[in-house]
């Protein structure tokens, strides 16, 4: 017998959620009538019909789910077998069956029976939120998957599906056959198919079928829901599942981190041409040509893919990154057609000077956008076209603006691919990172891009409307109170900022593929975040130093004069502003060593803001900036280059400031030339002739023509492409320009009349000594050379003995001195006669002892 000493008895209908049972069994016309008629009339049509609980089995020992029927106040009775149902079936009850296993015989009976069953988590949750019971047309466990709309793809086994269907529906979900917009989650048991590429396409989650099942068995817990990220991430189809990638054109330490990210993403990692490879990822910069014809089926793909899918967190389609062989520049081919093969010296001269003019108008930026500015149009009185044969002091405040055009355009590069990407809502995959980290990254770019677009503006309309009064320090004078707020705060916390960036790449795979994408486009010219960001801690002192060189090529009457003294103080104030820790003082030591170590080295060398990057050691190749075969140094420092040559001759010692003697300085002071200045970097390709050499396109801001400088490493523990890379990326940053990479260019050694050979044979040593030698006697008996003075004096002293007035003792010796000059030219001297025999005996004898070496 049924237990009916727990019906609970009611005078009144309850309020349940499912009165659509007595609507669908309600004709259509019924339906209007409950509309349109009053209560009564519904009444007198059909009876109501109350929903009533029966708690089978063990459903019934459940105490909790007694006391939660009571709390909805839902009438409720037990049964113990099937058999027992007849006698409970009532037209006055709608019953709803509580079963604590849907797998048993019983649940299989009543599902079979089409009754309305229902899992005690539902009971639960109903009495917890004080809910009416859902109605539900399937058996209904739990709510753990309550309003989400799921969708299969790739199961081959039919029976597995139906599993996995039922086990939804078990728990509230709801299936479709065909992918739409309102499926919430994509079930893939692979990566392949329609319905993968549109789900990956609008950002919808791809679960495995794992996720099914894990939450099939946390049914029971009463707050779970599927859908919360921790539990759903868990389970999310990894972006390289089924995929087996190799990597080629990457160096070892990025490699090897590429495999690692492949692991972590779920996929699998093999040696290229390995025939199990699914995916081949080239670095499109690096490589040009790949080393083997590829499979129909294999995927040759550019890196872009490899980072993007780890962004996007699912596995990005193919066609939009496939890798295509890179066609060589126009101007790398032109360079390397211009050979000037020629016996012609003159016409190779002329040929040199027309490539180093081509180089010279593919390297100067010009000072205006690509579209004529705004301000080219206005109309002024005071306008005045840029003079043909343009001044030192508008060189200048050219330079000042193309670096200020470029530092903005890096400045916007930043916001908009890096930080307003990373602020949008809504971003697929949930948000890359918090708000607060975003912040500590950024800081104040935004108002320092603001105040320096506004200086580039202003800086802009004074190169348009050029003339030699116009006032380039009121420019910097205006907005000193904006440097003063925005910076200080930027350049103290720029540690941090690094510090937050490398500490989320490492915990944050999306955060690294992010950076990886956009370190690719050609706006960040192949720049990390970190290095971008370093550029505000780097502008002022190099702006101090354009302003400087500015004041230089100001005349003393120009009024600009004392307002650059002004503008310069103020950025000066700026700067103390900022932590004195920021400066390196390891960096201070290594310039002080550089000063000793080079005799008449430049005082300005010396600054608070400079460092030491790498020095090598060369050999001069051509006649600038010394004579061919002279041994130079070149020391890199962050916004110039130091040029010293060996010195030929080393005396004596001398005393550091701290009283400590030091040896002699062995290098001697040739040029101090600002990074500015330097418009190309020649890459001189290896040929039997020459060998680790590169040339310089330099053109001073004084100079109207470029002057070319070539030099052979000499250096061993430095690759002449890594120094050329680091060379490039401090001139770039020198001019604020992101894209380093366009700065150097490889050229033939015939283009440009560089060779090495025989530069280190003994008798090419001899032969430089001996011409060295020769100069030196030239100038020591050169009348060319004789100071203007003593002419003068001598001419004085001949005047005055003419009109019969005694010289003075110093004339007679001026007299004497020019005396004995002319009898060295008027007679033949037989050690003078001799030098020429002699050099050539001594070559003789030299090439006899190489020949005997050989």
């Amino acid at each position: 017998m049924a237990d009916n000493s727990a019906l609970t008895s009611t005078t009144g209908s309850t309020s349940l959620a499912d009165s659509s049972i007595f609507d669908s069994k309600v004709p259509e016309t019924s339906k209007d009538n409950l509309f349109i008629g009053s209560t009564s009339c519904v009444e007198e049509e059909m009876p109501q019909i109350e929903t009533r609980v029966i708690l089978v089995q063990e459903a019934g020992k459940q105490e909790e789910l007694i006391k939660a029927l009571k709390e909805i106040k839902v009438p409720f009775v037990k049964m113990e077998s099937v058999e027992e149902f007849k006698s409970l079936d009532s037209p006055e009850f709608e019953n709803v069956f509580i079963v604590m296993d849907f797998q048993d015989s019983v649940f299989n009976e009543l599902y079979k029976a089409d009754c309305r069953v229902i899992g005690p988590p539902v009971v639960l949750n109903c009495a917890e939120n004080g809910e009416p019971l859902p109605f539900s047309c399937r058996p209904l466990y739990c709510t753990s998957m309550m309003n989400l709309v799921l969708c299969f793809t790739g199961f081959r086994k039919k029976e597995e599906l139906v599993r996995l269907v039922t086990l939804v529906h078990h728990m509230g979900g709801v299936i479709r056959k065909d992918f739409n917009s309102k499926v919430t989650h994509l079930v893939a048991n692979c990566t392949q198919g329609e319905k993968f590429r549109v789900a990956v396409s609008l950002g919808t989650p791809i679960m495995k079928p794992e996720w099914i099942y894990k939450a099939w068995e946390r049914r029971n817990e009463q707050d779970f829901c599927a859908s919360v990220d921790d539990f759903r991430n868990e389970f999310k189809v990894p972006p390289f599942q089924d995929c087996i990638l190799s990597f080629l054109g990457f160096s070892d330490e990025e490699k090897t981190n590429m495999e690692e990210m492949t692991k972590m993403q779920g996929g699998n990692s093999v040696p290229v041409g390995d025939e199990r490879c699914t995916h081949l990822i080239v670095e499109e910069n690096i490589v040009k040509e790949l080393p083997f014809e590829p499979s129909k089926k294999l995927y040759v793909v550019k890196q872009e893919w490899f980072w993007g899918s780890i962004q996007m967190d699912a596995r990005a389609g193919e066609t939009m990154y496939l890798y295509e062989k890179a066609n060589t520049p126009e101007l790398k081919k032109s360079v390397s057609l211009l050979s000037l093969n020629t016996p012609n010296s003159n016409r190779k001269r002329r040929r040199l000077k027309e490539t180093l003019a081509q180089l010279s108008r593919e390297a100067d930026l010009s000072p205006f956008p690509p579209q004529t500015p705004k301000s080219c149009t206005k109309s002024s009185k005071n306008s005045t076209p840029i003079p043909s044969k343009q001044s030192a002091r508008w060189q200048v405040a050219k330079e000042l603006y193309q670096t200020e055009s470029n530092y903005v355009n890096i400045l916007a590069t930043i916001i908009q691919l890096f930080q307003v990407p990373l602020e949008e809502e809504g971003q697929r995959g949930g948000p890359i990172l918090a708000p607060e980290e975003i912040k500590t990254i950024f800081g104040s770019i935004p108002d320092i891009f603001d105040v320096h677009t506004k200086i580039k503006d202003d800086l802009e309309d004074l190169i348009v409307n050029w003339d030699e009064s116009k006032s380039i320090g009121d420019i910097f004078l205006k907005y000193s109170k904006d440097l003063v707020k925005i910076y200080p705060p930027f350049v103290n916390f720029f540690e941090m900022s690094k510090e937050t960036i490398i500490k989320c790449e490492k915990q944050k795979p999306r955060f690294h593929a992010f950076l990886k994408i956009n370190q690719a486009k050609p706006e960040c010219g192949r720049q990390s975040l970190v290095e971008l960001l370093i550029r505000p801690v780097q502008r002022l002192p190099s702006v101090v130093l354009l302003l400087n060189d500015l004041k230089k090529h100001t005349s003393e009457e120009n009024p600009d004069k004392s307002t650059l003294e002004k503008a310069i103080g103020s950025l000066k104030e700026v700067m103390t502003h900022i932590n004195e820790d920021k400066r390196k003082t390891e960096a201070q030591k290594q310039i002080f060593d550089v000063v000793y170590e080079v005799d008449g080295c430049p005082a300005n060398l010396l600054s608070s803001h400079r460092s030491l990057v790498q020095r090598v050691e060369t050999i001069s190749l051509g006649e600038h900036p010394c004579d061919r075969g002279e041994q130079v140094t070149l020391f890199l420092f962050n916004d110039c280059l130091e040029i010293a040559r060996k010195r030929h001759k080393v005396i004596g010692t001398f005393r550091s400031p701290h009283g400590q003697t030091r040896p002699p300085a062995s290098l001697k002071h040739i040029h101090l030339m600002p990074l500015s200045q330097i418009k190309k970097v020649l890459d001189i390709r290896e040929t039997e002739d020459c060998h680790n050499a590169f040339a310089l396109l330099v053109r001073p801001p004084t100079e109207q023509a470029n002057v070319l400088l070539s030099f052979q490493m000499t250096s061993e523990e430095l690759p002449k492409e890594n120094w050329l890379k680091m060379l490039c990326r401090h001139v770039a940053n020198t001019i604020c320009k992101a894209d380093a990479e366009n700065l150097i260019y490889t050229a033939d050694p015939e283009s440009f009349e560089v060779n090495t050979k025989d530069m280190d044979s003994t008798l090419s040593r001899a032969s430089r000594a001996i011409k060295k030698t020769s100069k030196k006697v030239t100038r020591a008996f050169s009348f060319s050379k004789t100071p203007k003075r003593a002419l003068r004096r001598a001419l004085m002293a001949s005047q005055s003995s003419a009109e019969g007035r005694s010289p003075s003792s110093n004339e007679k010796h001026v007299m004497s001195r020019l005396a004995s000059t002319s009898s060295l030219a008027g007679i033949p001297s037989p050690s003078l006669v001799s030098l020429p025999a002699f050099f050539e005996r001594r070559s003789h004898t030299l090439s006899r002892s190489t020949t005997h070496l050989i």
